[in-house]
């Protein structure tokens, strides 16, 4: 289906395949996919040179695209903090878009990565989204988000009069990924309470002991 104005597609980096260069692609295409008598190979170069298709590669740092007459803002340093990502009018739970290690063995030594919601955009378990926000002379901006963090512009002037569908590659290292559902407007009392025992607790390891059913203790380790 395309995407609303505003709508994020949200996946999730599920496995990583050793030994390959380069990381998963994302962007948006105008192209129906149900039009395409075969799926070309790769986004880039083959999708992008049929048109109207904007892919961009996930590298471990990003540029933004500066608007006509503007320098680049640079991108703020350090975890965010505020609850919602706003992006144009778009409003989106920050919550859903972190991506985090997975608690192990040595989970207590990765508590401060965990509490400061940081993890390399190309690593397992994090979270890259697109969408596309419209703009008042009726062109859109693309915006790649990753683990909770908006990368800017990543293309301007859009066609808004066609639909866009959201486009994943996946990828060289990236072996698998999974979609991951976005809550808009207000955060569900599910992820209320998972706020609040994270917040109580010394570490994630802490979570097993506690009297919750199972499938809530993984929701808590974001598992």
């Amino acid at each position: 289906e395309p995407l609303a104005p505003g709508q994020i597609f949200l996946v999730e980096i599920e496995e990583k395949e050793l030994g390959w260069c380069g990381h998963l692609r994302v962007g948006l295409t105008a192209h129906d996919p149900q039009s395409l008598e075969v799926v070309p190979e790769y986004s880039l170069p083959d999708l992008v040179n049929m048109g109207d298709t904007w892919v961009f590669a996930i590298t471990r740092s990003h540029n933004r695209v500066a608007a006509d007459g503007e320098e680049a803002p640079a991108r703020a340093r350090g975890p965010p903090r505020e609850p919602f990502l706003l992006i144009e009018q778009v409003r989106i739970p920050r919550d859903t878009l972190v991506g985090r290690s997975r608690p192990g063995r040595y989970s207590h030594i990765l508590d401060d990565l965990y509490k400061t919601n940081v993890l390399p955009a190309t690593a397992r378990r994090s979270r890259i989204g697109v969408l596309y926000a419209p703009q008042p002379d009726g062109t859109a901006d693309m915006h790649i988000v990753i683990n909770g963090e908006d990368m800017g512009p990543s293309a301007r002037h859009l066609p808004t009069a066609r639909p866009l569908y959201a486009v994943v590659d996946v990828f060289a290292s990236t072996k698998s990924v999974r979609v991951i559902p976005v809550e808009y407007g207000f955060p569900s009392l599910q992820t209320l309470c998972r706020l609040v025992i994270q917040k109580h607790i010394v570490h994630r390891l802490a979570i097993d002991g506690l009297d919750l059913p199972l499938l809530l203790k993984s929701f808590c380790k974001h598992e």
